[in-house]
């Protein structure tokens, strides 16, 4: 994302020399500290005296930084500060730099974007023909399994990638950021989680799985150890629009940041990739969204949008039995909640069903991965 905003700034008329780009992950830069900060700004006075662009990947290695940029942002410089770490998060940034600066989340890519970095056409055009559909639903099939970091695309071992982006999450960016001395008992609490996902999980729960595999520690450490990962974007929760507020907050469903992560926990994975899939994109294009449950009313419904007004279920086949329940909690919701306009079944099947209720769509996931 930089190297895409300095391409910009040049191709705009910015002068090469005006550009100041460090990668503070550069070995040469280990024993770099807050003071050598001030060369910084005297080596570009001597490259040019036009308006200058700082740039400043990973950051958080030089400790003390944040004196620095607010040094620099108060005398109104452009620069541009990225960290892949808890703690860049924002409330963190709020504390010391106040309001002067705006933040971006990066995730990994979206599907059309997935699509786009492996040359895969998906217009209309594709979409209507056999050999269009066959190369988009091979590609999802690679995003499905394999999730968006964008090196994934060009690394024959990408489980061996995704294992040591998970390695330095909870290695580098939970049990170091959090001074967590039993890094087995992390790994395992984030085991049980991704074992979970589709499934409602409290924080009493998750302490009774651990407790039942021999792992003797608190309730509070595992919520603490849940907070972590959220903190570190590895996971997040979507929580249930018709539980009362403490029984919403305390038993979510949780969901993981990418699908290649989650699928290093899991061996039969399909259905639990596909409603991660989905609930990664509802998130990225809505931001809110919960999921419905109510035993009153024997309704359990996936997702729901309230944006769009959109409920969703999620169905690897739809097979008979599978069929039978899908749409009869749609049915239902529909006869109870009137906020749910749009009823839908995403399936990883793109063949046609037939006998589908009035009032509910059935789309394959690779298309609904596309709309809009």
């Amino acid at each position: 994302m930089l190297y895409a905003l300095v391409r910009t700034l040049v191709d705009q008329g910015a002068g090469w020399d005006s550009i100041i780009f460090i990668n503070f992950e550069d070995e040469r830069l280990s024993e770099f500290s807050l003071a050598d900060f001030n060369d910084i700004m005297s080596v570009q006075a001597e490259l040019s005296d036009e308006e200058s662009w700082f740039f400043f990947d990973e950051i958080q290695n030089i400790p003390g930084w944040e004196k620095f940029a607010r040094r620099i942002a108060d005398s109104g410089r452009h620069v541009f500060i990225t960290g892949s770490n808890a703690r860049m998060l924002s409330r963190e940034m709020e504390s010391v730099l106040g309001g002067r600066y705006l933040s971006s989340f990066i995730e990994p890519y979206s599907f059309s974007e997935f699509l786009n970095a492996s040359g895969v056409a998906y217009g209309k055009r594709e979409k209507l023909s056999t050999a269009g559909r066959g190369s988009i639903q091979r590609a999802f099939g690679e995003y499905l399994r394999f999730g968006g970091f964008p090196e994934i695309l060009h690394l024959s071992s990408k489980r061996e990638y995704l294992s040591s982006i998970c390695g330095k999450i909870l290695l580098g960016d939970i049990v170091a950021r959090n001074g967590i001395r039993n890094d087995r008992a992390l790994r395992l609490t984030i085991k049980k989680i991704a074992e979970s996902v589709r499934n409602e999980i409290s924080f009493s729960r998750l302490h009774n799985m651990l407790r039942s595999i021999g792992l003797s520690i608190s309730k509070d450490t595992v919520i603490s150890y849940v907070g972590h990962a959220e903190d570190a974007c590895l996971i997040f929760p979507i929580r249930n629009k018709f539980a009362e507020f403490s029984e919403r907050e305390g038993n979510p469903k949780y969901y993981f940041c990418d699908n290649g992560i989650l699928g290093l926990f899991l061996s039969d994975s399909e259905p639990a990739l596909l409603e991660n899939l989905i609930a990664l994109h509802l998130r990225r294009r809505y931001g809110e969204v919960f999921f419905l449950k109510s035993p009153k009313y024997g309704i359990d419904v996936d997702f729901f949008v309230p944006e769009t007004k959109t409920a969703v279920q999620v169905a690897w086949r739809l097979s008979d039995e599978a069929r039978e329940r899908e749409f009869r909690n749609l049915l239902k919701l529909n006869n109870t909640f009137k906020d749910a306009e749009r009823l839908v079944v995403i399936t990883a099947d793109s063949a046609p069903v037939e006998n589908v209720p009035e009032g509910v769509d059935v789309i394959p996931a690779f298309w609904f991965l596309l709309e809009g």
